[in-house]
């Protein structure tokens, strides 16, 4: 029940229906959010591989298209939300607590989605045609994995998803995940194996900037570590060629 839970707040996925639902279910299902990143990769990974015998580009194009509709745009949400109150708010706590909250779209929100968008469709194309294509399967579950120790290690900037989570975790939910993550990455595409560094990287920025995590926050993290982590796979590859390791 947790997993389907976990699918359903995740993505937009057809599920069986849950008819004892409550809001303490929801949160518990959080440690299957790593499992459901992994679904998510397969089905870009599938997707991007067959695409790909027609054109990169068209590929590239179907694969972030997915990625964006799998998802319902959830994340991306969070990312706008985020960068329209960092932008707004000018270190003022309420204020940005405020614009986080606000629905409406501003400009440092349409900057922030163009760029996640531009950057997820360039560094997709770059990697349909790397020999760490499989790496698509692994990154949206290290972002999904960022998410349990976000909201279990910094303070909720207020009341809502963040804070619910943070009752529900435990140092070894994170940790249970980690090591089947990093083995797969280790096999798969090592690059990946900075992914620990930068889910915390941007609670470092989280902690510095906001003060703390809230559900657009983790939103916006999983967006910034899925970018971070395209890059890695389509760079490391690259370094391999002109950098004998």
């Amino acid at each position: 029940m947790r997993l389907i839970l976990a699918i359903q707040f995740l993505t937009r996925l057809p599920t069986p229906q849950i008819r004892a639902f409550s809001p303490a279910l929801l949160t518990a299902a959080a440690i299957w959010f790593p499992l459901v990143g992994l679904l998510i990769g397969g089905l870009l990974w599938l997707t991007g591989s067959l695409a790909s015998a027609v054109d990169p580009w068209l590929a590239a194009l179907f694969v972030t298209s997915l990625w964006i509709a799998v998802t319902g745009g959830l994340h991306l949400d969070g990312l706008a939300d985020l960068a329209d109150a960092l932008g707004a708010a000018h270190r003022d706590p309420e204020r940005l607590l405020a614009v986080m909250k606000d629905p409406h779209l501003g400009s440092f929100g349409v900057l922030a989605l163009l760029q996640q968008v531009l950057a997820k469709l360039i560094l997709c194309r770059l990697l349909l045609t790397s020999p760490w294509l499989p790496a698509l399967i692994l990154i949206p579950a290290w972002a999904r994995w960022g998410v349990l120790y976000w909201s279990h290690r910094l303070p909720p900037l207020a009341p809502g998803m963040a804070e619910a989570f943070r009752w529900h975790l435990r140092p070894l939910h994170y940790w249970v995940w980690l090591l089947p993550l990093a083995a797969l990455s280790a096999w798969l595409a090592p690059a990946l194996l900075l992914a620990p560094a930068l889910v915390w990287l941007w609670a470092r920025y989280l902690l510095r900037r906001v003060g703390g995590v809230s559900g657009d926050c983790l939103g916006a993290g999983i967006e910034r570590v899925e970018s971070g982590l395209l890059l890695a796979a389509v760079v490391w590859p690259l370094l391999q060629q002109r950098i004998p390791f």
